[in-house]
């Protein structure tokens, strides 16, 4: 499958435009290891090293859909990997908005800072992500991508009014949820079951 195959299939399954032309716009085999750089565009989830994983397209769509991301949002993204992630929420919400990665794992997050020297609003944090962000927060997105029992209250906390956080929550398969902050109440909006993460670091 090469980028336009991909983007075809994410359009037919009725992504937004603001995701496709993220997609279109972000070079995806510049977040993968060289010698695997010929499946970049394959919708599957890809090794990048230290048994982590770049996520598959169609999974990254569907979280940023239910993440409903505008432009001049901050948002937070936890385990953020080789930083592909933070690149694509960055070109929907535009240079007025800001992105925060946190990546515990160092070669990772050190790797993710050389993936993403163009984009000037984008930070990564080399921490653990279970206590979020708190010196840049509240915020108005957040993001989980590995696999968690539940959502810990520390990053619910993070969240603005009407605040949304994504994350895939379940023990070896997981369910993608997405739950608003609506004034100290937490409502669950959606849940889609069938996705499998790598564990909550």
């Amino acid at each position: 499958m090469d980028k336009i195959q991909l983007l075809s299939s994410l359009k037919a399954r009725g992504f937004s435009p603001q995701i496709l032309k993220a997609f279109e716009k972000v070079t995806r085999e510049n977040f993968v290891p060289e010698k695997i750089k010929q499946h970049a565009y394959e919708d599957t989830a890809l090794p990048i090293g230290k048994v982590q994983t770049i996520s598959q397209p169609y999974t990254i769509a569907m979280m940023l859909s239910l993440l409903e991301l505008k432009k001049g949002q901050d948002v937070l993204e936890i385990g953020s990997g080789c930083g592909y992630v933070l690149a694509l929420i960055s070109e929907i919400i535009g240079s007025t908005g800001k992105v925060f990665g946190i990546e515990i794992i160092k070669e990772l997050a050190d790797k993710s800072g050389d993936n993403l020297v163009n984009y000037k609003n984008i930070k990564v944090h080399n921490k653990n992500g279970a206590d979020g962000l708190k010196e840049k927060a509240p915020f108005d997105r957040i993001l989980i991508s590995a696999a968690c029992k539940e959502i810990p209250k520390e990053l619910l906390s993070q969240l603005k009014n009407n605040g949304i956080i994504v994350a895939p929550v379940g023990s070896y398969e997981q369910s993608l949820v997405a739950v608003k902050r609506i004034k100290d109440k937490f409502i669950t909006q959606k849940e889609i079951p069938g996705f499998i993460f790598v564990k909550f670091v």
